[in-house]
């Protein structure tokens, strides 16, 4: 049960909210969730709570104590989440619950990534600033455990303030700066940044597209 305090402070101090404003959010006193994940109690969330927080977080019960997504003929259903990444100059993440899932074959998924379903999730790409390897209106696949001190070069979804952007990330030496850019030589780059300056989301490892 640790993990789940540790992943609902982590999605908390993400949004940049208070212990408070989440208790009163789910109709609790305005200590509960700062008891629960500083203290250990309660020793596991309400069944009502965890839904209430996983549907206002975009994750899967179980990221916060439920059970396992479920699997159907061998798929594990990915829930696709309401929001854009933009491939630009950012987009406004207004909403990040999931208004529909999509279901991938466990062992195909396995030779993509070693996380579980609860990391994973997919949203939808905005603008041309990562063409040609991402076009508007791509659906990429988020693996949200891929980041923190498992970051290296690839692409990735960040968060500045509340918007949210797709960029290939580069490890400078040393891996305390990082250089954030755009496949688009029409767009700019950012050198030498900081990486406590930046919230990563999680990284890209598939993204599908219409035709």
């Amino acid at each position: 049960m640790e993990h789940v305090r540790e992943e609902l402070d982590r999605l908390i101090q993400q949004r940049r909210l208070g212990y408070s404003s989440i208790s009163r959010m789910i109709g609790r006193n305005s200590s509960y969730i700062q008891q629960f994940i500083k203290r250990g109690s309660p020793r596991k969330l309400d069944d009502d709570d965890r839904r209430t927080l996983a549907s206002f977080f975009g994750v899967d019960e179980q990221v916060l104590g439920g059970p396992p997504a479920p699997m159907r003929d061998g798929l594990i259903e990915i829930p696709v989440l309401n929001v854009d990444a933009s491939a630009g100059f950012g987009a406004i993440a207004e909403s990040e619950t999931a208004h529909t899932r999509f279901g991938f074959d466990e062992r195909w998924l396995a030779t993509l990534t070693r996380a579980k379903s609860a990391s994973l999730s997919i949203i939808h790409v905005l603008g041309d600033s990562m063409e040609p390897t991402l076009s508007d209106g791509d659906e990429v696949l988020v693996d949200a455990s891929d980041q923190g001190s498992r970051l290296r070069d690839g692409i990735y979804v960040l968060r500045a303030d509340d918007a949210l952007v797709v960029k290939r990330v580069t490890l400078k030496p040393g891996g305390r700066k990082i250089t954030i850019s755009s496949d688009n030589s029409a767009y700019p780059s950012w050198d030498d940044v900081d990486r406590s300056e930046i919230q990563v989301v999680g990284r890209v490892i598939w993204f599908g597209r219409a035709i």
